[in-house]
């Protein structure tokens, strides 16, 4: 816990318990502060302290707690005192939290709501996992063509106090179908009399509760909006997404794919709370099939064996050679992968992204084969290590060093485009698995091209 951010006094209560103090010291904070400064609090104690703030300002700051933390904070209040929390939340994070519970707890905390909100968290709960449905709130506010602007501004003041978010009105018809967006300044620059019809332009942007949550990403991403509204397929107003939500969205995104890239399966949980062996576990998966992978490395290598053992020089280049190809896939593997998760690449841009690489891996390989040289041609000039034919040697390790980092970069380019144009996830492509099958495969350029250059002098 970073104590600069807190008070000495409530550092001091924290130290003591003093429970009662501290109320009064937390509810002078903002509530994301407040949080913070509870972390060296058990559950037990956290729970006691919950128990003793107002309701709203609890469920506010509960909101703040990782999801982790708030189901140990729900285990150790009685079903009574969690209700009242639930029962305050606002339905997006309240779904966030349930969803992640055993089914059991999450039956039973259901049951403790409010028969009101009961129906908006089990209608929450009834949209597919990840869809959009589950980031949505009910907490709009809607009006109607026909009213001024006079009359949207006292509906606001009857029913506003309790929504997420007052910055966009929704234009409904009688069946409740998505007509219009209204943003509230235009409410309030206008004159009174004026219609809500005549405000209206007909452009709008909505999402489908049944969507990929992915698709909301995309969707704020393009149009720059800090809340959308959700509709069901005939069209109607169900719901309204908001900026923070798709944000927790596109940070788990992130880090699952960056977790892929590294090699590994995605971790479910945060790094310090996930047990040992399932850490292990998900780490392991991958390590054995890249290891295995791996393997063929040294089938390749005794396949070259005899000529090897003529020209012992080519086994002292082998790293350098692999190495360089295995970087380059993963350098294109990874700046792929990114590209095609914040959409500034699409399956058919694969050509394109082909011609680029083409000609990235060309100069990459042509840079690396100038220093590979000059340095052979440096090291003999005062050594014999490389013997009398060390520039066809020079050769050698150039061209071959040109014809993998080309291969690796064409591999881990593309093997993104093919993986997403079969269904599966780009990431899967990771860096480890890019560079494991570089690695075989410049083994056999390698060999190949000093099979060629070498022919009647080592070879």
């Amino acid at each position: 816990m970073d104590t600069n951010r807190i008070s000495p006094n409530l550092t001091k209560l924290l130290l003591e318990r003093n429970f009662v103090e501290m109320k009064a010291e937390l509810s002078a904070m903002p509530p994301a502060d407040a949080v913070e400064a509870m972390d060296e609090l058990s559950a037990v104690e956290q729970a006691v302290l919950f128990r003793l703030l107002p309701t709203d300002q609890a469920a506010e700051m509960f909101e703040y707690l990782p999801l982790e933390s708030q189901e140990k904070l729900l285990h150790a209040m009685g079903n009574e005192e969690a209700a009242k929390i639930l029962d305050a939340m606002a339905p997006d994070d309240r779904t966030a939290l349930l969803e992640e519970l055993p089914t059991h707890v999450c039956a039973r905390l259901v049951d403790c709501l409010s028969p009101k909100e009961r129906l908006v968290a089990l209608k929450l709960l009834d949209y597919p996992e990840e869809s959009i449905g589950r980031l949505m709130t009910s907490e709009y506010l809607s009006i109607r063509d026909s009213w001024t602007a006079s009359q949207v501004l006292d509906h606001i003041r009857n029913y506003g106090s309790d929504r997420e978010t007052l910055n966009v009105l929704y234009v409904v018809d009688r069946g409740g179908r998505l007509l219009d967006d209204v943003r509230i300044r235009e409410i309030l620059l206008c004159p009174l009399d004026k219609k809500v019809s005549e405000l209206r332009d007909g452009i709008f942007t909505a999402l489908h509760a049944t969507d990929d949550q992915e698709t909301a990403v995309d969707a704020f991403r393009k149009y720059d909006r800090t809340v959308l509204p959700v509709v069901d397929r005939h069209g109607g107003l169900v719901g309204i997404v908001t900026v923070d939500d798709v944000l927790d969205v596109a940070e788990q995104e992130a880090t699952e794919d960056i977790q892929k890239i590294g090699g590994m399966e995605q971790l479910d949980e945060p790094y310090m709370d996930i047990s040992l062996g399932l850490l292990i576990r998900k780490r392991a998966t991958w390590l054995i099939v890249l290891f295995l992978g791996e393997m063929l490395t040294a089938t390749a290598m005794a396949h070259f064996e005899t000529s090897i053992s003529k020209a012992v020089v080519l086994a002292m280049f082998v790293p350098l050679i692999i190495s360089s190809g295995g970087n380059s896939g993963s350098q294109a593997a990874t700046l792929i992968i990114r590209a095609m998760a914040i959409g500034e690449v699409r399956l058919k841009d694969w050509w394109r992204v082909m011609h680029r690489e083409i000609l990235s891996g060309l100069t990459l390989g042509l840079i690396l084969a100038a220093i590979g040289m000059v340095r052979i041609a440096l090291w003999s000039m005062f050594s014999n290590a490389y013997g009398e034919h060390w520039p066809l040697v020079a050769l050698t390790v150039g061209v071959s060093l040109i014809g993998v980092v080309l291969w690796g970069t064409l591999s881990g380019s593309m093997l993104p485009f093919l993986l997403k144009r079969l269904g599966l996830d780009p990431a899967t492509s990771s860096a480890p698995f890019v560079a494991t099958l570089v690695d075989v495969t410049g083994l056999i350029i390698y060999f190949a091209v000093a099979g060629v250059i070498l022919h009647g002098t080592l070879l």
